[in-house]
């Protein structure tokens, strides 16, 4: 067996994986058959885009966090392709949508959301573990998409349910994935107690 196929299974990706496009999948089918519009709301991109960042966090760390720091292995480029693949991921599934009868867009509300959202999970698996890094995401996505602010202050503090044309949410969205990516390939995960 390859190290990578080691690194994949020990990180539970096939897993997250299936999980995260059967969760897309499942909204796609659900939308397609009951919903008249063609496209999807923005509320439902969101959330989708959320779902499935959420399923694939768990696979940001190995079973031992600590494991990674030890090892004679470079990990910073391994957990930095680990995260744009992750994204990669995310982007192919539901922009592949917009070629079907239920399309999940437009590209950029997708493309920002998944790397913010990506950026900013990878931020708290720094901080928090990976087991939690999907508890500020999720929280904070939910609120956001659902009440969407407006004014400058508003598009930043809910850049996840702006329009694509606010560039406050583009900002905030890039930032987080430019910090994130950063972080989390430096740092990696954060560490834990042996007794967890």
């Amino acid at each position: 067996m390859t190290g990578t196929l080691l690194y994949l299974r020990s990180r539970r990706v096939p897993v997250a994986l299936a999980a995260a496009v059967g969760g897309a999948a499942v909204a796609w089918v659900l939308y397609r058959t009951l919903a008249k519009d063609r496209d999807a709301t923005p509320l439902l991109v969101v959330l989708t885009v959320l779902m499935m960042v959420a399923v694939l966090a768990p696979t940001l760390v190995g079973p031992d966090a600590n494991l990674d720091r030890t090892a004679s292995l470079r990990w910073s480029w391994r957990r930095g392709a680990h995260l744009i693949a992750g994204g990669a991921i995310v982007l192919a599934v539901l922009l592949a949508t917009l070629h079907t009868g239920a399309r999940f867009g437009p590209a950029a509300l997708v493309v920002r959301d998944t790397a913010g959202l990506l950026g900013l999970t990878a931020l708290c698996t720094s901080v928090v573990g990976a087991a939690r890094s999907w508890f500020l995401p999720v929280g904070w996505t939910t609120i956001a998409a659902m009440y969407p602010q407006e004014g400058a202050w508003g598009a930043v503090a809910t850049w996840q349910g702006q329009p694509t044309d606010s560039r406050a949410a583009t900002v905030i969205a890039v930032a987080f994935a430019l910090a994130g990516l950063v972080v989390y390939a430096v740092a990696g995960p954060a560490r834990t107690d042996p007794a967890e």
